[in-house]
């Protein structure tokens, strides 16, 4: 019974993605599922909760993975740094659904529980990553910055990858259909660009 909700919760998130979260119905869920509509009921109750359990079930995982780094005594912050674009990128690159519901979705949905759980997600995560800055900054060597701009460059970054592939597949000359050549190409393409220009960012030495 465990893989139905997860079933549920994958397709859910492909349609919310798709179409929108307002355009998507539970029957439209439901038939491309192939369970009932009592059963999402059983699992979620309503719409709104099935996609705070998407929420949850995505965003929760980034969040302890950020604590982990943050905490981790062995590293230097250049290093936390380069572990947190591994993840970021990880993340949203092999979840980009769920990414351009966030971004390209979330004006649409107008339950405001739904709106305060991300930004809330948001900021504790925003928090994790200022601490790991803040630390580079108390041992020399970070320059001062501005936090929220900074956390920005990576999620400005991916959310423009997210939302303009069919672009990026031009320019690099994949077909768009071939998701494998994508993921390949791109990911380590992005982890190096970022990292690059989180370096000449926030180092003291350049």
């Amino acid at each position: 019974m465990g893989d139905k909700r997860i079933q549920i919760l994958e397709v859910a998130e492909q349609l919310f993605a798709q179409k929108g979260y307002n355009l998507t119905s539970v029957r439209d869920i439901a038939r491309q599922a192939g369970v009932n509509l009592a059963m999402i009921s059983y699992y979620f109750g309503s719409k709104e909760k099935l996609l705070i359990a998407l929420i949850v079930r995505r965003a929760s995982y980034t969040h302890g993975i950020l604590e982990e780094i943050e905490k981790n005594k062995t590293l230097s912050p250049p290093d936390k740094i380069e572990h947190l674009v591994d993840l970021y990128v990880d993340r949203i690159m092999n979840n980009y659904q769920f990414h351009r519901i966030v971004t390209l979705h979330l004006a649409t949905i107008q339950s405001e529980e739904i709106r305060e759980m991300l930004t809330d997600l948001r900021l504790k995560n925003y928090q994790q990553v200022k601490k790991i800055i803040m630390e580079g900054q108390k041992a020399k060597v970070f320059r001062k910055v501005d936090m929220e701009f900074t956390v920005d460059i990576i999620i400005g970054v991916l959310t423009q990858v997210t939302l303009f592939k069919t672009m990026y597949c031009r320019l690099m000359e994949i077909d768009k259909n071939d998701e494998t050549a994508y993921q390949k190409k791109m990911i380590p393409k992005l982890k190096a660009h970022l990292k690059s220009l989180l370096k000449a960012h926030l180092e003291i030495k350049n």
